[in-house]
């Protein structure tokens, strides 16, 4: 049944994949698809005009499609990320990068190098030298993972 829908439709396979693809990006945003459906756009316009040529077979058109939707993605990964200039809020992710330059006092000292702050309502994990309990200290960066600020003593 399939294999005479194809035949039926002809080099408009294409057109209907492209467009479904479109449609399924309305749905399901995430501007992926689109490249893909304008891949299929593509070799449905070429198809309708290459359709009684001889190479021109369904081995020819999915290798053609599958081409089109690599260098699609990557020119619209490209047209995108030029869009994306600096962000307003750089830091907005990045919870423990906002806490560097603040002061807060140790609530559990910090032993082999490792204690605890409250900065607000959280109690973050700290690393720096060994301090009592209760000394004033100041964030001074994060570690890799941002979940774990370096300190060091307030003069």
């Amino acid at each position: 049944m399939l294999e005479r829908i194809f035949a039926e439709l002809g080099p408009w396979n294409w057109m209907v994949l492209g467009f479904i693809l479109l449609v399924l990006e309305i749905a399901v945003p995430g501007v992926f698809l689109l490249w893909i459906g304008i891949a299929a756009l593509i070799v449905g316009a070429v198809s309708l005009a290459l359709w009684d040529a001889g190479f021109w077979i369904w081995q020819v058109q999915v290798v053609a499609f599958l081409a089109l939707s690599l260098v699609s993605a990557y020119v619209g990964k490209q047209i995108v990320g030029r869009r994306e200039g600096e962000s307003d809020q750089p830091l907005l992710n990045r919870r423990g990068e906002q806490m560097i330059g603040r002061t807060a006092t140790l609530v559990e000292p910090i032993r082999e190098g490792r204690g605890r702050i409250q900065l607000g309502d959280t109690l973050w994990r700290v690393s720096g030298p060994d301090l009592p309990a209760g000394t004033r200290v100041r964030v001074t960066g994060t570690t890799d993972t941002d979940l774990e600020l370096k300190v060091e003593p307030v003069p």
